[in-house]
């Protein structure tokens, strides 16, 4: 017999209720609009989106962000991603390579000279490649930009702190310096890996040969043979994967709610990178009272039916322990939709109403505020954030002692009778 198929949202916030369809002219503020002038298709799963957000937040769950896409060449993180992050609510993000290094654009001493500017998306790249502008969607920006970048992270990873081996989240770390420094001294924006060092949030990229960070590495390192010489920077990728289950560790065991939540904007690697350390410390290493995210709020451009993973549902994510079973069903939502086009306005709304509750904290005090509006507890926990980067040896070495405790039973879970392949070293 076939099952009956359930509606993947049937509990979701505001399910059963009646259509919400508020006047627009009506309302007070994005947040209003959002809660009350979006009834149904699209617009309903984007009153979803935000009610899930603004619940995740309100409840003080520490949330994971992860985003795919040309977020700071394209000046998305001025605009919005680095005030997202500056709220202190977001405890750590996966991304790309190339969103870190196109970071520094505006940064460099040549900036001036190379502004950021549109382009015809169906205009002559032909034309537009013969005059030296690289083009992006519909943003453009001159070649020298990309020749100038190179020289600069080439210039940081011959420096010596850079010369030994350390995980993609030091790597960051440390560059996020470098790219404040040059901020300050050109009079340019706070980017994002300058952000993320100030506010001690790690930056995990999961496919970390794939951009030109690590593009500039291979170059040095080629370099390095040539001249017969050591180089001694290295990515320890094992340590890396390593850290980032040590932080999911802690929100099982340190937050209020014993879980953590995640924003996923687009999909790939920086998404699949996001999920991954619930099957790792479940499934890989054995460890148990081991759950999924508490939140999932997605939004992709994929079609689901394409069977990738930047198209897969929470539902989906739940089927390999990556979202908590218990409570997927009223805390999840996937929206079919463009971030770029979303996440401007649905930030602002997030930071409106932050700022009403810190208006009514100031005229009520702190403990009317929370009794009338139990949400500002988590909406006004302190902007420092968790600050995970400061507390990752420490973590690290926690989940080091239970993993040492299961090493009888690694040992023999890491052992199989293979087939007779063996040959020598190059097979």
């Amino acid at each position: 017999m076939v099952p009956t198929r359930r509606d993947e949202r049937s509990s979701c916030p505001g399910a059963q209720a009646p259509l919400r369809h508020r006047p627009v002219d009506q309302v007070a503020d994005l947040g209003e609009l959002f809660a009350s002038c979006l009834p149904s298709f699209g617009g309903g799963y984007l009153r979803r989106v935000w009610l899930l957000l603004d619940e995740a937040i309100g409840r003080g769950v520490p949330m994971t962000l992860a985003v795919a896409g040309p977020v700071t060449a394209s000046g998305q993180h001025l605009a919005w991603l680095c005030p997202l992050l500056d709220t202190g609510w977001f405890c750590l993000l996966s991304t790309t390579d190339a969103v870190c290094y196109h970071d520094g654009h505006r940064a460099l001493d040549s900036a001036g000279e190379h502004p950021f500017h549109e382009v015809p998306i169906f205009g002559d790249d032909g034309a537009l490649r013969d005059e030296g502008t690289i083009r992006i969607t519909d943003v453009g920006f001159d070649e020298d930009v990309l020749l100038d970048q190179d020289r600069f992270i080439s210039a940081c990873l011959r420096e010596e702190e850079f010369a030994h081996s350390m995980t993609g989240t030091e790597l960051r770390y440390r560059l996020g310096r470098y790219f404040a420094a040059q901020e300050k001294r050109n009079g340019a924006p706070e980017g994002l890996l300058a952000l993320c060092h100030r506010k001690s949030i790690p930056i995990f990229v999961g496919a970390p040969s794939d951009g030109s960070v690590f593009l500039n590495s291979m170059k040095l390192w080629a370099l390095a043979r040539a001249q017969g010489r050591a180089y001694r920077f290295d990515l320890d990728l094992h340590a890396e994967v390593f850290e980032s289950c040590a932080y999911h560790w802690w929100g099982l065991r340190e937050t209020p709610l014993g879980g953590l939540g995640t924003l996923i904007l687009g999909g790939g690697v920086p998404k699949n990178f996001n999920l991954q350390p619930e099957p790792a410390l479940s499934q890989i290493l054995g460890l148990e009272d081991v759950h999924g995210y508490l939140y999932d709020i997605q939004i992709t451009t994929a079609p689901v039916t394409d069977g990738s993973l930047s198209s897969c549902p929470p539902a989906e994510a739940v089927t390999w322990g990556k979202v908590d079973r218990s409570s997927y069903e009223r805390t999840c939502e996937s929206l079919s939709a463009d971030y770029s086009m979303v996440m401007p306005i649905l930030t602002r709304a997030l930071l409106e109403k932050r700022a009403r509750l810190e208006e009514l904290e100031e005229r009520l005090g702190r403990e009317e505020l929370r009794r009338r509006h139990p949400e500002a507890e988590g909406y006004l926990r302190p902007r420092d954030g968790e600050r995970l980067f400061d507390r990752r040896e420490e973590l690290v070495a926690r989940l080091e002692r239970e993993v040492a405790g299961r090493a009888e039973a690694l040992e023999k879970e890491s052992r199989y009778p293979l087939a007779g392949a063996r040959q020598g070293p190059l097979g």
